[in-house]
């Protein structure tokens, strides 16, 4: 019997990982699996009050961002979780360094500008652009600095690890959807 396909869909924060990857999990039957989803899980066995998408722009998630820059086995836990549910089939997983970590998986790197990923951010968590802008810098530096430390990952600069990179600057959502939908159908 033939697996069930696994995704990861990866990219810099506020690009659309999450709603690209629910969508494609709604049309293929696939289950949704999010890294952010099981950190946020490893904060709240750690006391924080942990909310929703945006909670690790608030500064609970940023204090949470600080501990696991001096303690790598949040990180690790997480990671050994998804390569788990990734080897069992039929989940799209969102996950910053999960694509440097395994093979045989169909792997999608979202790209866009740190400037509309900020609009994106201002829209999605109503919060003006400049604030919007200043997280996204600092979430992009820290997460790079991070997957480096941890793995040696040149996280946002080497994309030589993804089958596709789709830059969602100029396409709208829909147009991205309608691409990945495309290339998972060749898979499934």
């Amino acid at each position: 019997m033939k697996k069930k396909l696994s995704i990861i869909i990866s990219g810099m924060p506020a690009v659309g990982k999450t709603t690209l990857a629910r969508a494609v999990c709604d049309v293929f039957g696939l289950e949704y699996y999010s890294g952010g989803d099981a950190l946020k899980d490893l904060a709240e066995e750690e006391g924080y009050k942990v909310g929703d998408d945006e909670w690790w722009d608030t500064d609970d998630g940023l204090k949470f961002l600080a501990l696991r820059k001096k303690n790598p086995k949040f990180d690790r836990k997480v990671d050994a979780k998804l390569i788990k549910k990734i080897k069992e089939g039929g989940v799209v997983v969102t996950s910053y360094p999960l694509a440097w970590l395994c093979d045989d998986v169909l792997k999608i790197w979202l790209k866009a500008s740190a400037e509309n990923r900020a609009r994106r951010m201002s829209k999605r968590d109503k919060i003006g652009y400049e604030e919007s802008l200043k997280v996204v810098k600092m979430r992009d530096k820290e997460n790079s600095s991070l997957y480096n430390r941890l793995y040696g990952i040149k996280f946002g600069e080497d994309l030589s690890v993804f089958d596709f990179v789709i830059s969602t600057d100029r396409l709208p959502s829909g147009k991205v959807r309608e691409i990945v939908f495309t290339i998972v159908r060749q898979l499934v």
